[in-house]
């Protein structure tokens, strides 16, 4: 008897979790598909998600103050609405889970439009355009991709860099050691290992590229190769349902294109070298 009663406990417990995680996801649905900026406006707070080691897009200085282009455009924006921005640190691997989870409101941090992430997000207009590069140290002689033949390749886990590897394997996958990029959690990381040798080269944005680059002792010790990856566009990244977040943020970069404010931050963080499409004089 307590054989089958047992039984029939164990069998509610599992009827429970099931309902929870039916719950769980409706709610997780729900929270894709509404449209939440009446709630961001009355709490005047929205929150931002990113990788704070990606210079100079969003990173922390040694004093552990938060900078960068992203977080002086996405306070710049929201400024507009009398909206304050938090910003909140994710595991860059985990973004879009944190989007749909409503960890975080937004993905603003050099996030690249890509299919894969276009069936998962929605991005707003398209505020600057990037390359994926080659970076690699001058002494070992890697002046094409054809020269990576052999060698360990490094980039960001979760990168647009590490999905363009996949995605055009003979530009780079079928050439590199084991035919797999070696991945890290950041770009600082990634480096590290180029500086002392584990890794040969390095797949990576040029906004990055040229800024850590331009901020070492010795910038001539590196190279920095384009191929033939496509060209990239960075937007904002928000749930699908988000339909007036967007609007309200591709209006806020037009009037920030239109007052000179986005010109302003385009110089502060890149000077004049800077490809942003809502400034068709840019670059």
């Amino acid at each position: 008897m307590k054989r089958v009663y047992r039984f029939w406990v164990l069998l509610a417990v599992v009827a429970g979790f099931g309902t929870l995680l039916a719950g769980c996801n409706n709610v997780t649905q729900r929270a894709n598909t509404d449209d939440t900026w009446s709630t961001v406006q009355k709490k005047k707070r929205v929150v931002v998600g990113l990788d704070d080691s990606f210079v100079p897009m969003g990173f922390r200085q040694k004093s552990g103050k938060l900078v960068g282009y992203d977080i002086d455009l996405a306070r710049a924006v929201f400024k507009l609405y009398g909206i304050k921005v938090d910003f909140q640190s994710i595991d860059w691997s985990m973004n879009v889970t944190e989007l749909h989870n409503g960890t975080i409101d937004l993905i603003w941090n050099g996030f690249s439009i890509t299919p894969q992430r276009a069936k998962q997000v929605a991005f707003s207009d398209t505020y600057l355009n990037n390359d994926q590069v080659l970076v690699t140290l001058k002494k070992n002689h890697i002046t094409s991709y054809r020269d990576m033949t052999g060698k360990v390749l490094g980039a960001q886990t979760g990168s647009s860099g590490a999905n363009d590897i996949d995605a055009h394997p003979k530009l780079l996958k079928n050439r590199i050691k084991n035919h797999e990029a070696v991945t890290y959690d950041s770009f600082t990381n990634a480096f590290i290992d180029l500086n002392v040798g584990r890794i040969q080269g390095l797949l990576i944005d040029s906004t990055y590229a040229n800024y850590y680059i331009k901020h070492q002792a010795h910038p001539e010790d590196y190279r920095v190769t384009v191929g033939s990856f496509p060209k990239e566009k960075f937007a904002v990244g928000t749930r699908k349902g988000d339909v007036t977040m967007r609007k309200k943020i591709n209006a806020g970069l037009k009037r920030l294109a239109a007052n000179g404010t986005l010109r302003q931050i385009n110089k502060k963080w890149f000077g004049e070298n800077v490809d942003t499409p809502l400034l068709p004089d840019s670059k």
